[in-house]
């Protein structure tokens, strides 16, 4: 049966397209489109995408897009997609044989579920971490969204979750976000959506440390207010507000680090006052109280190192 919609955001991805790609040929008895979302490239992405997906038989189809927001391009291709069931995955990642077969299953295994979520691993610097299995799920939706943004259950990855396009209706992905968009696309859909899961890996995604926190470093306060602005808006799903000042700190607390490790001890400083500030759990306050301690002696470091320099 062809069961599957895979939507691949993709931009500039004339080097990983073809691996990705072929990752997902053991799964072409379920697939009945791939929808490659060519955001703008210019190192003819699409063109590899097309004679790739011809010599494996894989039924691509190629929408033309100009968002430069993966976001964004995933919102065109969920408007266009044909299948019963949504498996997304970035152009860079891989999916593990067998993967998409096991998800489905175990929405046949469970009827009432509509989001289906597996183990995942990452790959940062060329090594393979340990598979990352999903943990602390219910069957609630709104308790499940909120211990997700929470940090009290296992993240999501994109391409690890399959997830019915009844279920997804008319939700979308935020834009013009310069990260957690996909956190609040899971949030969401979760408060709605009957959720199960399988423990078997599902896909690796690969993952640059530096260019991921090089996304806190431009305009920090413009961004992390624009994020905040979306963040809020999931009031409208029944989640309380001290879950979403729950996530605003976690954020917070994440910006502060990368930020102290860059130097920028004003800016850690700042985004470390908003971490204060937000509820936490105890393992959170105590991260607070070390990086609030370490920053303290970095200052005072500096300004004692500039002192010996101007005596």
């Amino acid at each position: 049966m062809k069961a599957v919609s895979v939507i691949i955001p993709a931009h500039n991805a004339a080097a990983t397209i073809a691996g990705t790609l072929a990752s997902l040929r053991s799964e072409a008895a379920v697939i009945g489109e791939v929808l490659l979302v060519d955001d703008a490239s210019s190192d003819g992405t699409a063109a590899v995408a097309e004679d790739v997906a011809a010599r494996l038989a894989l039924p691509l189809r190629v929408i033309a897009s100009n968002c430069r927001d993966a976001g964004g391009a995933r919102n065109l291709a969920l408007a266009q997609a044909d299948c019963p069931w949504i498996y997304m995955i970035d152009a860079d990642d891989l999916h593990l044989e067998g993967g998409l077969r096991s998800l489905l299953s175990r929405s046949d295994a469970q009827p009432r579920a509509e989001m289906v979520v597996g183990a995942f691993r990452r790959r940062t610097k060329g090594e393979h971490h340990q598979f990352k299995l999903p943990y602390g799920y219910t069957a609630t939706g709104v308790a499940n969204a909120s211990a997700y943004l929470e940090g009290q259950v296992r993240s999501i990855a994109v391409g690890s979750a399959l997830v019915s396009r009844r279920a997804i209706g008319e939700t979308r992905f935020p834009t013009a976000l310069a990260y957690d968009e996909d956190t609040l696309f899971w949030a969401r859909l979760m408060c709605r959506a009957p959720l199960a899961v399988i423990t078997q890996p599902v896909m690796t995604y690969f993952v640059s440390a530096e260019r991921s926190d090089d996304r806190f470093t431009i305009k920090p306060a413009q961004r992390f207010l624009a994020w905040r602005h979306a963040l809020r808006q999931l009031t409208d799903c029944g989640i309380a507000r001290s879950t979403l000042k729950t996530r605003e700190g976690l954020v917070a607390l994440k910006i502060a680090r990368v930020h102290y490790a860059r130097g920028d001890f004003d800016t850690a400083a700042r985004f470390l006052a908003v971490a204060k500030a937000a509820p936490k759990v105890p393992s959170d306050i105590w991260r607070c109280m070390r990086y609030q301690f370490k920053l303290a002696v970095r200052r005072r470091f500096s300004i004692s190192h500039a002192l010996l320099q101007s005596a």
